[in-house]
């Protein structure tokens, strides 16, 4: 026995066999309980069926407080940034997915009379009512910026604003339109909503509550006879749960943490999971060997210290591209430095944009140079979330490359960033960050473009 248990201990636990014994124990405790279950089978079935109508009532009303805070939030970011798309996307919401409208329809197809339906459409009146606030507070974003009205939505076209808005000046009517979004009326407006959507989710499980207790009733004289059997389920559900979590589930977890990290994985947990992650610690050290064994300067640019071409396809294929950003630079008008100031004073330049890339990406990213003016930025652990952050970090690198103290011709960088997403090619990756940077060429260099 002691061996046994020190066997264990060393090696743990072998989840086959522990999965045949709590298979052994499930079809014995299944068989005790299934001629009791048969008697209460039907009602259990309408309990079950009770909670699955409880959820899709209450999903399907909840769906007309989802549609009336996405719209509040196109509208809230068309009048902050002034970007059409925002109102597009509103207007894709109001007239053609119309989620507030398919709310109040599936719900009245199964409680119509009862007050939950009636809760629901007076905070869909309310939303649309809300529209009208709405709808100019986008007419005066429109004005604010000079925009074509004839490019907008007839709603928005028709809206007429007051004379006192109207004398007012751009900046005033972009102070007016968020007023307008953000301020009390707007906020008492949702709030109003918000109070008749809970109370539309509290009629709808009072109602519910009510068909539970009357079924509830007729299952008093059938359940007394499970409940021993019950408990001795509970029990052992309980320990098959805790021990899926205290041998695989942690474990699984705790390694996931640490290959994030690039760090060897602890053996414990079950057998099968201290197999798994020796094997990994195997393979882990064997990659570090194979990468230290990369000789430095042959994977990084003698002159920038940055990787070379060498060192960025390497990192391209063997980090994983699905949650990086690639970011291509190219340094402009650079040709042009070279022949008027030399070759010396483009090598200081080089050396000063690496510099400056190196203080403006975090540590963990990958800065390259495949030789020339042309550079490249791996991102890790980044997403579309990050465009306004990557934006600012280029307007201060531009910033930085064209300040007065540089001892140094003035230049500037164009740059072209893709985001990586599951099943993305490498090769797609590329593309889109250059076809990006080429629309920033286009457009007179200097910024950057997103594929």
């Amino acid at each position: 026995m002691g061996n046994t248990l020190r066997r264990i201990r060393n090696r743990g636990i072998n989840l086959y066999r522990l999965s045949i014994l709590m298979l052994i124990l499930s079809v014995v405790t299944a068989g005790l309980l299934y001629y009791s279950m048969t008697k209460t089978s039907k009602i259990n079935d309408e309990t079950a069926e009770l909670t699955v109508q409880l959820g899709k009532y209450r999903s399907d009303a909840y769906e007309l407080q989802i549609a009336s805070d996405y719209l509040t939030d196109k509208i809230r970011s068309f009048v902050l940034t002034g970007e059409k798309p925002y109102l597009d996307d509103y207007f894709e919401e109001v007239n053609v997915t119309k989620r507030r409208d398919r709310a109040i329809n599936e719900l009245e197809k199964n409680r119509e009379g009862l007050p939950s339906v009636k809760n629901l459409k007076a905070a869909m009146e309310e939303s649309v009512a809300l529209q009208t606030l709405e709808y100019y507070a986008a007419r005066l974003t429109v004005e604010a910026n000079h925009e074509d009205i004839t490019g907008y939505p007839d709603e928005i076209r028709e809206v007429k604003l007051s004379e006192a808005d109207m004398a007012k000046t751009s900046s005033q009517k972009k102070e007016a339109a968020i007023e307008a979004a953000f301020g009390k009326k707007y906020h008492a407006a949702k709030d109003t909503i918000s109070q008749h959507m809970n109370d539309c989710l509290g009629d709808i499980s009072e109602e519910l509550s009510n068909e539970q207790e009357a079924i509830s009733e007729r299952l008093k004289g059938q359940v007394f006879t499970e409940h021993l059997l019950t408990i001795v389920m509970s029990v052992f559900m309980f320990v098959l749960v805790w021990i899926v979590l205290k041998l695989v589930v942690f474990p699984l977890k705790d390694s996931v943490k640490l290959i994030r990290k690039e760090k060897t994985l602890p053996l414990k947990g079950a057998y099968e999971v201290r197999f798994l992650a020796k094997t990994y610690n195997l393979m882990h050290n064997t990659s570090l060997k194979s990468f230290e064994k990369l000789n430095f300067q042959a994977t990084h640019d003698e002159l920038t210290g940055l990787y070379n071409r060498r060192g960025y396809d390497f990192l391209l294929e063997n980090i994983d591209i699905e949650t990086c950003a690639l970011l291509l630079i190219d340094l402009d008008e650079f040709k042009s430095i070279n022949d008027t100031y030399g070759h010396e004073i483009g090598d200081r330049i080089l050396k000063e944009v690496s510099e400056i890339l190196h203080s403006s990406f975090r540590n963990r990213d990958y800065i390259c140079r495949f030789g020339g003016d042309e550079m490249a930025v791996i991102m890790v652990h980044a997403d579309p979330s990050m465009k306004p952050l990557i934006e600012k970090k280029i307007v201060e690198v531009n910033n930085e490359l064209q300040a007065d103290d540089r001892n140094l011709p003035a230049i500037s960088i164009s740059v072209g960033v893709s985001f990586g997403r599951e099943g993305i090619s490498l090769e797609t990756l590329f593309k889109n960050a250059d076809d990006a940077l080429y629309r920033v060429k286009e457009n007179g260099r200097c910024g950057v473009a997103f594929g």
